[in-house]
C-alpha cells in the first residue's frame, strides 16, 4: 500500500468515526428507514468499521439495519471476536441466514479462532449443506491451499453448451462473485480445462464448452503450502487458481484476495521474525502474555552478548594502554551489524523469489554480497582511518581502526547472506536468522577483530 493509499485510508476510517456519532444520534431517536437507504450504497468494509465505532447498546439495532447480503459481507470484515460478537446480536434466525451466506473458507477461519462451545454453536444452527462444505475446509492446514481456499465456484460437465453454462452461471450467480474462471469437468469429475466470461459472451449458444476451454490448467493440491500458491499467483499472473484432490478431482478454489491476505500474513511472520518478536503479538496481546513470548529470544541474546563482555576482558591490557580504541568501539561494532542486517534482509526478500536455490545461484549471491562488502569496507575503512588519525592526531590508530572497520563489515555483510542461505538448505525458516541475532553475533565477531588487530599492532599504538 503505498503513502498515498495509507492516507486516504486512515482519512475514510477518521471520516466514519466522525459519521457514527451522526449515526448512533439517527438510531437513538428512531431515524431507521433513512439510514437503511443510506447504508444500500456502502462497502462491506465501511459497514464494519461503522459497527466498530458504534457503542454497544446501539449496535444491534444498527445491524438489523443491514440487509443479509451486505450484513454477511460486512461481518466477513471483522476480527474473529467482533464476528462473533455481531452473530449473538442478531438472534438465532438472522445470525443462520448470515452464516448460511458467508463464504465458507471464512467461516472456517472464524470456526478457527473461536472456543469450541462457540464452533458447535454456530455450526449447528446452519444449513447441512452448508455446515458440512465448513467443516470439510476445516479439515485442511490453515497455512496449505485447502485451508484458504473457497468451496464455492461453478463448474460445467464437459458436454454442455454455451446455453446451458450461461443458464448455470444464471442459476448459481451468487457463487461467481470472487471466482474469475469457470472449470470444465469430465464424467469422473476430473479438471480438464477453463474458459472466462468473455469466452461464453462471444460464443455460439450451441458451442460445445469444451471447443472453448483452455486445457493448459495450473492447479495445486489441497496440501501445498499458501506461500507457494502465492508465488504461482505472482509468477503466471493469476486471478484464481483451482484445487485438486489427489485423483484430480476440483475440490475447491483459491481467488486473489485470499492471497492478498497470505503476502500480508508471511511479511508480518517474517517481520516480527526479524525482530525477534513473536508472530502473536499485536495491538490487544497483554503486556504479560507479550513480555512472556518475547523473553526465550533475549535471553538467548543476553547470554551471547556476554560473550562480547568475555572478549573485551581478553584484550585488558590493550584497552588499558591505547584507552582511545574504546571511543570506537560502539561505531566498529554497529557499523558491522547494520551491514548484516542489510545483507540478510535482501537475502530473505530474495529467496521468496527463488523458491529452488541451486548452487549457480548461491555462488553469484555470494560473490555479489562479498563484492559489495568490499566497496562498502573500503569507503568507510578509508573515511573512518582519516577522521580518527586526524582527530586523536594519530595515524597508526587511524590505520588499525580504519583497516578493522574494512575487516568487520565484510564479515558482517557475509554473516547476514550466509546464515540465511544455510538455514535454507537445512529446510528451516530463514527469517530466525533475525536481525537481533546477526546483530549480536556481528558484535562478537567485529570486537574480536577489532581489539585482535589492534593487540598485534600495539606497539605502533604507543
Amino acid at each position: 500500500m503505498t503513502e498515498m493509499e495509507t492516507r486516504r485510508k486512515r482519512t475514510r476510517e477518521q471520516h466514519l468515526k466522525e459519521l457514527s456519532y451522526e449515526v448512533e444520534r439517527k438510531i437513538r431517536q428512531g431515524d431507521a428507514n433513512q439510514l437503511r437507504m443510506q447504508f444500500e450504497d456502502w462497502e462491506p468494509y465501511d459497514l464494519a468499521v461503522m459497527f466498530k465505532e458504534l457503542k454497544e447498546d446501539v449496535r444491534s439495532t444498527y445491524l438489523e439495519l443491514l440487509d443479509i447480503e451486505p450484513l454477511a459481507d460486512a461481518i466477513s470484515e471483522l476480527e474473529p471476536e467482533a464476528q462473533i460478537e455481531a452473530l449473538y446480536m442478531l438472534g438465532k434466525v438472522r445470525a443462520a441466514q448470515v452464516l448460511n451466506r458467508m463464504d465458507n473458507d471464512d467461516l472456517a477461519d472464524m470456526m478457527a479462532e473461536v472456543p469450541d462451545e462457540i464452533q458447535a454453536y454456530m455450526l449447528s444452527i446452519m444449513e447441512a449443506k452448508e455446515r458440512a462444505n465448513v467443516q470439510e475446509l476445516m479439515t485442511y492446514g490453515s497455512e496449505t491451499a485447502g485451508g484458504i481456499m473457497t468451496n464455492r465456484y461453478v463448474w460445467f460437465k464437459e458436454s454442455f453448451t454455451v446455453r446451458d453454462a450461461v443458464e448455470k452461471v444464471k442459476q448459481f450467480a451468487e457463487l461467481t462473485n470472487d471466482v474469475q474462471y469457470l472449470y470444465v469437468v469430465n464424467e469422473a469429475k476430473t479438471l480438464i480445462g477453463l474458459l472466462t466470461y468473455r469466452d461464453l459472451v462471444l460464443a455460439s449458444e450451441t458451442e460445445i464448452v469444451t471447443n472453448l476451454m483452455q486445457e493448459k490448467v495450473i492447479s495445486v493440491t489441497a496440501e501445498t503450502d499458501q506461500e507457494e500458491v502465492a508465488h504461482l499467483f505472482e509468477k503466471y499472473d493469476l486471478v484464481s487458481l483451482p484445487v485438486v484432490d489427489a485423483n484430480g478431482h476440483l475440490i475447491g478454489v483459491v481467488t486473489f484476495d485470499d492471497v492478498l491476505d497470505v503476502l500480508r500474513e508471511e511479511a508480518n511472520e517474517d517481520i516480527n521474525k526479524l525482530s525477534a518478536t513473536d508472530k502473536t503479538i499485536d495491538f490487544r496481546t497483554p503486556a504479560i502474555v507479550a513480555a512472556r513470548r518475547r523473553l526465550p529470544w533475549l535471553i538467548m541474546l543476553l547470554f551471547l552478548g556476554l560473550v562480547s563482555g568475555t572478549i573485551m576482558s581478553q584484550f585488558e591490557n590493550t584497552l588499558s594502554q591505547v584507552v582511545a580504541l574504546i571511543f570506537f568501539m560502539p561505531m566498529i561494532a554497529g557499523m558491522t551489524g547494520n551491514t548484516g542486517t542489510q545483507s540478510l534482509a535482501v537475502v530473505i526478500r530474495g529467496l521468496g523469489s527463488y523458491r529452488h536455490l541451486d548452487g549457480k545461484t548461491i555462488a553469484n549471491l555470494m560473490w555479489r554480497e562479498l563484492r559489495v562488502g568490499l566497496m562498502i569496507g573500503v569507503t568507510c575503512g578509508i573515511s573512518i582511518a582519516l577522521i580518527a588519525g586526524i582527530w586523536q592526531g594519530s595515524f597508526p590508530l587511524g590505520l588499525v581502526v580504519g583497516f578493522s572497520l574494512f575487516l568487520t563489515i565484510i564479515i558482517g555483510t557475509m554473516a547476514g547472506t550466509v546464515i540465511p542461505v544455510v538455514l535454507y538448505k537445512l529446510k528451516l525458516d530463514p527469517a530466525v536468522a533475525s536481525g537481533p541475532l546477526i546483530t549480536t553475533l556481528n558484535d562478537i565477531f567485529s570486537l574480536t577483530v577489532y581489539f585482535g588487530t589492534a593487540t598485534v599492532f600495539l606497539q605502533y599504538l604507543l
